[in-house]
């Protein structure tokens, strides 16, 4: 980890919808109060105050809720989102009637928003069938989301690739994917980047494939314990060592819930050229003494 730049922390937004990565017994034993609005943007908040810059967050109607009520507050805060939510999206496909009901029901939602860049270039897709020009409608119209939701004081710092296309299209060979999504996002004046499961695997792929490093986001599991660290937690170490130029955020660092902080932090102010971590809480005391703690011993 550098010294020289400042390390970034972000609250992330498991807790908030109910996602243990651990087991789903666990999930189900947080009490349900974490999912209220009010009550995940008071933690993001004692987070902030304690240490955390920012939020990562999947885009869905839960967490727009969420900077809807700290735009209320009037803080600024730097803000991570990745798209899409998929979880939500399968959820809505299994009732919608399968991807054709889910495809209606986001067109109709982009139709109804009034994003009228957002309905031209989807309309230029739709006619040539072109998958870039879909792509880049549903980017308009989820970064325009998110803007109408944190407002003005709020600051993009990246718009991440869930780690479920991510893996899927780098397990495809999809090159035009990945660059399209770079060169569509950058253009939009915000940094583009992407979640993953296969750290290693990924950046062996873009070199491959000469995509710069040096302005992208990539979010990745790093902890002692190797949790969904793969292929393992020494070929993860190994290709961030070699890799000085791309802003890499930790997720995963307390192995979700297995690991406590003190033991994460050792681990992750070893590792050379991470540029910040994300980590989830669920109950007020957590997030003061984590944030807090991270604050301390990372920067």
């Amino acid at each position: 980890m550098s010294k020289e730049e400042k390390f970034t922390l972000l609250v992330g937004d498991n807790p908030f919808h109910g996602i243990s990565h651990l087991s789903q017994e666990k999930a189900r034993a947080r009490d349900n109060i974490i999912t209220s609005t009010e009550y995940a943007a008071k933690l993001i908040m004692i987070s902030h105050e304690n240490g955390a810059d920012g939020f990562m967050f999947s885009v869905s109607e839960t967490t727009l809720s969420i900077l809807r009520r700290i735009r209320e507050m009037q803080v600024g805060l730097s803000l991570y989102a990745l798209v899409p939510y998929a979880y939500e999206y399968v959820r809505i496909a299994t009732y919608m009637g399968g991807i054709t009901g889910l495809a209606k029901r986001i067109a109709k939602q982009i139709v109804t928003s009034g994003n009228m860049r957002a309905i031209a270039i989807g309309l230029k897709g739709v006619v040539r069938t072109d998958p870039i020009d879909l792509m880049k409608t549903y980017l308009v119209y989820e970064i325009n989301r998110i803007k109408s939701s944190a407002g003005k004081q709020a600051k993009i710092g990246s718009v991440l690739l869930h780690e479920i296309i991510t893996d899927m299209a780098l397990g495809l060979n999809l090159d035009w994917l990945f660059k399209s999504y770079v060169d569509f996002v950058s253009k939009l004046g915000i940094r583009p980047g992407f979640q993953t499961r296969n750290f290693h695997y990924l950046v062996s792929k873009f070199r491959g494939w000469d995509i710069n490093f040096n302005k992208i986001t990539i979010a990745a599991p790093f902890n002692r314990v190797g949790f969904q660290m793969n292929p393992s937690r020494m070929d993860c170490e190994k290709a961030l060592a070699d890799l000085p130029e791309s802003e890499v955020l930790a997720i995963s660092i307390l192995a979700a819930g297995y690991l406590k902080p003190p033991e994460a932090i050792n681990y992750i102010r070893n590792l050379p050229n991470l540029s910040g971590a994300v980590v989830g809480v669920s109950k007020e005391h957590h997030a003061r003494q984590t944030f807090k703690l991270l604050r301390e011993n990372l920067v």
